[in-house]
């Protein structure tokens, strides 16, 4: 009898968990990838990551045909928003559950995600779409600053800046339209209206809103986060709000299928929605939810993916949170210092670093510039906060400055 594969298309900071899970539910976890160099983390978990262009619908049909030939394939995925929408189209071409590719990528094009959420009503920044720098500066005056400049189809916060006066707004539409931005479609800029307030999430499975949380950023212009804390203290009615309006976007997508991330602003004129992923929360927001509610997202992910029945009732309730770990410089990492303490304090859950010493840090003012994060839960906020912060304060790094052009 062939053993039960589950195909993954791509990954980001949530691959290993997938393949872990897929492992723990009996699956042959298989990787398909463009360059098999960058999981290179999951050769000790001996996956097999095969070498295909994914970015060609015909040829992935054509090495899931074959790998069907050995595996009994279960189901396909993708731990990446870009490549979800194909790996739906793979499930529709196979006959396995999957999510809606057309309304994934109807979300994943950020003006056409706005034009969509207005026209069922839900509460958006003013926005407009612009091509060229003539364009962005029309949209800005029209909007009035400060204005959010950003992709209209990207992620994790890559090109997207807070623009607070004309030299600013000039200076990033010349660096997204200057050839340094890589486009993952055509250059298209969405200019929006900078919505100030709290920020909150959602993390939903299905049509299910399973918490919200919130999260706070380092400094402007950037967003790049630097804590986040599950569930947010929030009143009744306010969690109330923010769930009605994601259901809401949920229905205006067509998303009520697999895991979901709904940003907000909760602004003077009460929750504003910012951004609908169609995906999970990227990591460490999985690991918040399992700390804090005992559900294991990925695992329900797989379990409908693989045409099982999930189990999203909540086994307990706490409070988890993490703090990202930001260099504040551009450098050489001499040495990083303290995990071991910081991790043997009780309550924290993990010290996680993603760099090593003599490792150059550039920062480009998204979420590339994470080194690490550290993780805490209690039975209350205010005790897993002041853990967070205690372990935090263990963990040191330098940095010595690249050498100016003068010294070198």
């Amino acid at each position: 009898m062939a053993r039960r594969a589950l195909i993954l298309v791509e990954g980001l900071s949530t691959m290993l968990r997938y393949v872990q899970v897929a492992q723990h539910l009996g699956l042959r976890p298989i990787v398909l990838s463009a360059d098999p160099t960058r999981y290179d983390y999951l050769a000790p978990e001996s996956i097999e990551a095969i070498r295909v262009d994914t970015g060609n619908f015909d040829a992935l049909i054509r090495e899931c045909s074959r790998l069907s030939a050995t595996y009994d394939i279960a189901g396909i995925t993708s731990a990446r928003e870009s490549f979800y929408a194909t790996a739906g189209k793979l499930c529709r071409h196979f006959d396995l559950p999957g999510p809606n590719p057309t309304s994934i990528e109807r979300c994943c094009d950020k003006f056409v995600q706005r034009q969509l959420l207005g026209e069922a009503g839900n509460p958006l920044p003013a926005y407009r779409l612009a091509a060229n720098a003539a364009d962005v500066e029309s949209a800005a005056a029209e909007i009035g600053l400060p204005v959010i400049v950003k992709p209209a189809v990207g992620g994790g916060s890559i090109g997207v800046r807070l623009c607070r006066n004309v030299d600013e707004l000039a200076e990033h539409t010349a660096y997204l339209l200057g050839g340094k931005h890589v486009w993952r479609s055509s250059p298209r800029i969405l200019v929006e209206e900078f919505a100030q307030g709290p920020y909150y999430y959602a993390d939903i499975m299905g049509d299910e809103v399973i918490g919200i949380g919130t999260g706070d950023f380092g400094p402007p212009p950037h967003f790049v986060f630097r804590e986040i804390t599950l569930p947010a203290l929030l009143t009744d009615d306010e969690h109330q709000r923010i769930s009605d309006i994601s259901q809401s976007c949920l229905r205006a997508l067509g998303l009520e299928w697999g895991p979901t991330c709904i940003e907000f602003r909760w602004t003077k004129l009460g929750p504003v929605v910012i951004e609908v992923n169609p995906r999970l929360g990227g990591v460490p927001g999985p690991q918040l939810v399992q700390l804090a509610y005992g559900i294991d997202l990925v695992t329900e992910h797989i379990k409908l993916v693989i045409g099982e029945e999930w189990d999203l009732r909540k086994k307990h309730s706490q409070s988890a949170a993490a703090r990202i770990l930001v260099p504040d410089r551009d450098g050489i990492l001499d040495w990083i210092d303290g995990v071991s303490r910081a991790a043997a304090i009780p309550g924290v859950v993990e010290v996680k670093l993603d760099v090593e010493p003599k490792t150059p840090i550039v920062r480009k003012g998204d979420h590339r510039d994470w080194i690490g994060y550290v993780i805490a839960a209690s039975s209350n906020l205010a005790q897993a906060k002041a853990t967070l912060q205690r372990a935090v304060d263990f963990v040191d790094w330098s940095i010595t400055p690249f050498p100016t052009r003068g010294e070198q």
